[in-house]
Order: C-alpha cells, then structure tokens, then sequence
C-alpha cells in the first residue's frame, strides 16, 4: 500500500504536499464560510459562483496548460504555480484582516487563483511520473489522494475553530505559509533521480494532436464522461455541506468545518484501498459511481445532522474510489509524451464542468432546499453507472443466456477477449 514511500523524491514530495494540502483545505472552508455567512445571508448560489469562478479557467486554459506540462520543466513550472498561490492567499488574508473584503473581492481572488491552478494540474499530476516508476505510478496516484484527503481531515476543523475564534483572515495567511512546505520539498529533490520523460516535440498542431489521441481513445472518452457528470452535479460537497449544516439543522463553522473532516474519513479509506490494487479498471470506476448515488440519496434522507455526518463518510470512500481510479487509469494508459495534454483535459473537464454545475446545484438549494441538491448529486452517480453498464453491454458484445444444465442457468458471454469483456483491461494506445 505504502511501497512509493521507499523512493526518496516521492517521500519528500508527499510530506511536503501534505502540509500544503492542510492548508489549502484550511483556506476552501474558511473561503465557503466567509461567503456563505459572513458577506452573504446564507447565499449557496453566491458560493456556487465562487466555485465557478475558481474552477472554471480550468476549462478554458486546458490546451495550453497542458502543453506547458509537456513542454517545460515540470518542478520549475510548478515552483512557480507555489509561489504565485501563496502570494495570493496573502492578498486575500490582508483584505480580509483590514475589514474591507467586499464579495467581488472574492470573487476577483477566485479567478485568478483558478488560472494559476489550471497552469498547476495538468503539471503537478505528469511530474508524479517523473518521481517514481511506471509500475508504481497507479500506488503513487492514490497516495497522493491519500494525502489531499488526509489534509482534509484535519484542515476543515482546524478552518472552522480557527474562522470562530480569530476570523478567516488568519486562516488565509496561515495557508500562505502552508506553500513553504511545497516549494521547499521541490527544492530539495535529488535531480539525479528524477526519470527523465520526452518531451513535447517544437512545431504546429501539438494541442491538436492531444485532442486526436483521446478521440480515437473510446475508454477515455467514456472514463471523462464519467467525470464530467459527476464532477459537474455530483462534487459540490462545499455547496451541499454548508446548505445542510447552516440552513437545514442551524449550525455554526465549527459543524461546518467538522462534517468535512468526517467524509473525509471516507475519502482516505477509498485512496488506500485504490493504493493496494496494482491496476485501475474501468469497472471500479463505474461501480464507485453507481455506490456514490447511492451514498448521497441516504444523505439527502438523513433525519439528523450525526446520521448526515455518519452518511458522509461512504460518500468520501466512493467518491475518492471514483477519482483515484479514473485519475490512475488515465495517467498509465496515456503515452508518457501525451499525458501532460490528456491530464489537462481531464482536469478541464472534472473541474471545468463546475461553472455549469455549481451555479445550478445552488439555485436548486435555494429554491427547494439543500436535500434536493443532494439528490442532484445522487442522480448524476447513478446516471453515471448507467451509462457505463450500457456502454460495456454495447461495446463489449455481452448477451445474457439461460442454460438448464447450469446451476448458475443466468450468464453473461462476450465475443470480445475475457479481459476487455470483463472491462479489467483496455487497449493503452489510439485504435
């Protein structure tokens, strides 16, 4: 499960995004709560635009983030992207602190830390494959959600103690000493020991020839649906928890921050079971997708808050079973000289699709209550797992028999190999 962790570069990389991840979780809740309460009267459409916000240059940069990834030095590039975050969470931090934040401050701030994120993604997901081998690049995958996971146990709670006691101003200035961890661990990586990746070749058509490489890709095109869907209607966890704990059952940040920490029990639990399955397979990624619907209608049914918090935490485990699966799926089927451009356009689409998804899922809170929006996101995990049924049914020739002379009389057969049938393996390059 832990066996990344012998190779020194990823030791000291996961350490330091460890601390950075504390912090950026300190800053997304104590951010959801200060637009949420603070500077709005309980606005989850308001909150829902900050997301969009935030997330949405992730859409519109994918292309060229993503050459960027496979075109220069991917430490350097993310050197920068560190230090840039933090200089930003300081600005925010100092406006809050001088009583003059106003909520297009925040939303100013919001954009322009989702464009120096979407330069971030796509280069801090190819620059794992840099650190450790091929073979170890699906365990290294789910160790890093561990990590951001992990953080989130911790960093939601501290956030929400801190925002009652001091405000959450302090909470941005502490995350903007949280980068120091991450620039410091890149930094103090041995060079030497980083795998050496081709690069993007000079010339005309590299964004385009990204785009062709997942077009003749049917695995990844369906594996990007799937997390389009739920990305878009079913990851609005700030909009969702900050509904039902102030709106639904009156609570202050500190529940706020609690129940965040409390699914991410769940979130930790499903990146280590992924951390110890040697190969990500469609399969897991459609199934996590179907139990996540699942997860969020026993949610949006809870009668209290602790059976909420309680039914929190197997939304984390599936929800993270989903992203980790597909997240290592995609890496290690894409060509190395590829995956900085293919990862770019999983981010603009996982993340990308949350200015159209956002904004909804908080409109629906406002007008029919934070259990609706709930259901918005159980219906996209089950419509999800639907569509991977169906495609898998259509794709992979399956046909249902009944035999007498079986014990077991139902079965499935393919005409395509048992391993593509059984949606375990899939072809790794362009058809």
């Amino acid at each position: 499960m832990f066996r990344s962790l012998r190779i020194f570069n990823y030791r000291i990389w996961f350490l330091g995004a460890l601390v950075s991840n504390i912090g950026t979780w300190m800053q997304r809740t104590a951010q959801d709560w200060l637009v949420y309460d603070i500077l709005t009267n309980q606005d989850a459409a308001a909150m829902g635009i900050v997301m969009a916000l935030q997330l949405g240059p992730q859409l519109l940069l994918a292309p060229w983030a993503g050459l960027v990834a496979d075109t220069y030095d991917r430490r350097k590039v993310l050197l920068t992207t560190q230090v840039a975050m933090a200089a930003l969470g300081a600005g925010l931090g100092l406006l809050v602190l001088s009583g003059h934040a106003e909520l297009w401050h925040v939303y100013a701030f919001a954009l322009a830390l989702g464009v120096v994120s979407a330069i971030d993604a796509p280069a801090r997901q190819s620059f794992v494959s840099e650190v450790v081998s091929e073979e170890n690049l699906p365990n290294a995958v789910a160790l890093n959600s561990a990590s951001f996971n992990g953080a989130r146990m911790v960093g939601p709670a501290a956030a929400g103690l801190l925002t009652v006691a001091v405000g959450p101003g302090w909470v941005f200035l502490i995350n903007t000493v949280t980068f120091a961890a991450m620039v410091l661990a890149l930094l103090k990586m041995r060079s030497a020991e980083l795998r050496v990746l081709p690069k993007a070749p000079p010339g005309k058509g590299r964004i385009r020839a990204g785009l062709k490489y997942v077009r003749y890709r049917p695995d990844l095109i369906m594996v990007l649906l799937a997390i389009f869907i739920v990305g878009t209607f079913g990851l609005n966890f700030a909009v969702y928890i900050a509904a039902m704990a102030r709106t639904e059952f009156g609570q202050d940040a500190g529940i706020f921050g609690l129940l965040n920490s409390i699914m991410a029990i769940g979130s930790v639990a499903g990146a280590l079971l992924s951390a110890r399955r040697d190969k990500p397979r469609l399969r897991f990624i459609f199934g996590a997708a179907g139990a996540f619907g699942v997860a969020c209608l026993i949610a949006a049914l809870s009668p209290n808050l602790w059976i909420f918090a309680l039914s929190l935490i197997p939304v984390g485990l599936f929800a993270l079973t989903l992203m980790t699966s597909a997240n290592a799926y995609v890496q290690t089927t894409t060509t190395p000289v590829m995956r900085g451009r293919v990862m770019a356009l999983y981010f603009a689409i996982f993340l990308g699709g949350t200015p159209l998804g956002a904004p909804i899922v908080g409109w629906v809170s406002n007008a029919f209550g934070p259990r609706w929006s709930l259901g918005v996101a159980a219906a996209s995990g089950l419509v999800t797992a639907v569509i991977g049924l169906v495609w898998a049914w259509r794709s992979h020739h399956l046909r249902l028999h009944y035999d007498r002379s079986m014990r077991r009389r139902l079965y499935l057969t393919s005409s395509a190999s048992e391993d593509t049938a059984d949606l375990t393996q899939e072809d790794p390059g362009p058809r």
